[in-house]
């Protein structure tokens, strides 16, 4: 693994962001000084866009800009709505500032909290040793347990964190081959080492699967939290999408691309190893390494259990009509009634709507602070699962990423400034008619390689707006065009700089540009037809929405 500056640290970068800062407020402010634009509406007649919305179409390109070009942090970016917004007359701050303390925010605090004690105690790696060993150490066989080890501790951690602890694991499994194969021979720089066959499919299988493994739950990436944020936001009084629904739609498609992706990128490799035990080997050294499972790991496992069940069950768990599994929540109104409710509290909401995903994820982080680890510092005092010095390294960036995410999401609304519908109008001619796979193909593929050059997170804020509202001119369920968009945009495999886990496995320098452009490109594409099938024929008869 290489080492190098932040992208935004270095002189080049300090240097260059002056001038394309410069550039993109300046051209902010020609934005705002064109006339406002108008399109044909569906009737016919001009539709002309209003002032408020024409001030956030400028903001917006400043802060999509920005984001891309990463001239200033992320974060400083994802504060302009709170100055901007009320400056310029689109929405007073007191609203603005609502869309940082959004629940969904919440959501993800409380699951990093949660992942974070996972990596305290290190249980995370003990996770992925134990499921490569139990998935065997043949070529294939070892690609497919680091690929399931990866994605199925990104469902739930960082994707970025999830690739940095896995990538060293792959390099040191691909040194055990070459030195192992290197015994009894003289000149093995004269010929390709041993693991050169294995090292594109192991390394870029990491990436990949880091990907698609967040995407299967909504706190496995920062987009997925995002949109279903928007969703809500925007269509308050439509369906609900819950954690334990987004895994029921997303896990097998997630599972269902993964094993695309390990087919192609090792449909060469040999099915068997000379260097088994020496894999094998290095595999039980890293665990003898770790000791025997600690009551402090027994613990957390026992937390990340009891969060992932209540997560799943707090709603009921449907196929269509019928009901597999009653959720929890529904225990609440008996529990409301022991402790006495007010009339008025009783015609409020129902008593399921008072807790959420995120209700659950803060309450077992707060709890993680009490629980102790079994353990004792040098002064003899208990040590608790979870300390402030561990939760501290939230990214706390990714947290005001989100609420300026929403928060321009939220602009777009019609109680705000009309655009997203303005956008629709204009949107809808080229789209009207056509059917609805492929509406989703199209949105699909433009989402995939859109977030090859652009943040997926930004991606998703200025985009599914419009999306949720293009549904809706449609007829057609928002939930069908809006959950595949999403998943699109962490399905970007060509470019180094489309996601942090291609970044971290190219950094190792075993993989070449143009290998993770070639496979990439073809993931991009394959990607498209797989979602589009899964969102007619899986996503629709699970939510019983009619496709057309």
């Amino acid at each position: 693994m290489s080492s190098s500056p932040p992208a935004d640290d270095t002189p080049a970068a300090r240097s260059s962001g002056g001038w394309i800062s410069a550039l993109l407020f300046g051209s902010f402010v020609c934005i705002l000084l064109l006339p406002t634009p108008s399109v044909i509406g569906t009737d016919g007649q001009p539709l002309q866009m209003s002032p408020e919305a024409h001030r956030l179409v400028a903001v917006t390109f400043l802060m999509a800009g920005l984001w891309l070009t990463q001239a200033i942090p992320l974060a400083a970016t994802s504060l302009l709505p709170l100055a901007l917004f009320p400056l310029l007359g689109i929405q007073p701050a007191k609203e603005v500032s609502r869309a940082f303390i959004s629940d969904i925010l919440f959501l993800f605090i409380g699951g990093f909290t949660i992942a974070l004690g996972l990596e305290r105690w290190k249980l995370h790696r003990r996770i992925a040793l134990h499921t490569i060993r139990r998935a065997g150490v043949r070529p294939r066989q070892l690609v497919l347990g680091m690929m399931v080890a990866t994605a199925g501790l990104s469902m739930w951690i960082s994707n970025t964190a999830t690739t940095m602890m896995m990538t060293p694991i792959a390099l040191a499994l691909l040194k055990t081959i070459d030195e192992a194969s290197d015994e009894g021979r003289s000149s093995s720089l004269s010929r390709q080492r041993p693991s050169a066959k294995m090292t594109v499919p192991l390394l870029l299988g990491i990436a990949y699967s880091a990907s698609l493994g967040g995407m299967t739950t909504i706190v496995g990436t920062p987009t997925n939290t995002i949109a279903v944020g928007i969703y809500h936001d925007q269509l308050p009084e439509s369906p609900e999408l819950s954690v334990a629904q987004w895994l029921l739609l997303a896990a097998p498609i997630g599972a269902a691309y993964i094993g695309l992706v390990w087919l192609i990128l090792t449909w060469r490799l040999q099915g068997d190893s000379r260097n088994e035990s020496q894999l094998r080997g290095e595999i039980d050294n890293r665990l003898q390494r770790l000791g025997r499972i600690t009551i402090a790991e027994k613990r957390m496992l026992a937390v990340f259990v009891t969060v992932g069940l209540l997560w799943v069950l707090r709603r009921p768990l449907k196929f269509g009509d019928w009901t597999m599994v009653p959720g929890w929540s529904s225990v609440l109104e008996t529990w409301f009634e022991l402790l006495g409710r007010s009339a008025d509290a009783i015609n409020l909401a129902p008593a399921d709507k008072f807790v959420s995903d995120a209700t659950v994820a803060i309450a077992i982080a707060v709890l993680m602070f009490m629980i102790p680890s079994g353990t004792r510092d040098d002064s003899g005092r208990r040590v608790p699962l979870m300390n402030w010095e561990t939760a501290s390294k939230l990214p706390w960036d990714i947290v005001l990423l989100f609420g300026g995410g929403l928060a321009l999401a939220t602009g777009f609304s019609d109680s705000v400034t009309g655009l997203a519908s303005w956008m629709g109008q204009a949107l809808h001619g080229p789209l009207q008619g056509q059917p609805t796979w492929l509406v989703i193909a199209v949105m699909c593929l433009t989402m995939t390689f859109l977030t090859e050059v652009t943040s997926n997170m930004a991606t998703v804020s200025t985009v599914l707006p419009s999306l949720l509202v293009i549904s809706a001119k449609l007829e057609t369920d928002p939930r069908l065009i809006m959950i595949p968009a999403t998943l699109a945009t962490s399905c970007a495999f060509m470019l180094p700089i489309a996601t942090a886990p291609n970044a971290i496995v190219f950094g190792s320098g075993r993989i070449t540009p143009g290998q993770m452009a070639r496979y990439g490109f073809l993931f991009n594409l394959l990607g498209v037809p797989l979602l589009t099938a899964a969102a007619i024929w899986y996503i629709a008869p699970i939510l019983g929405i009619p496709a057309n």
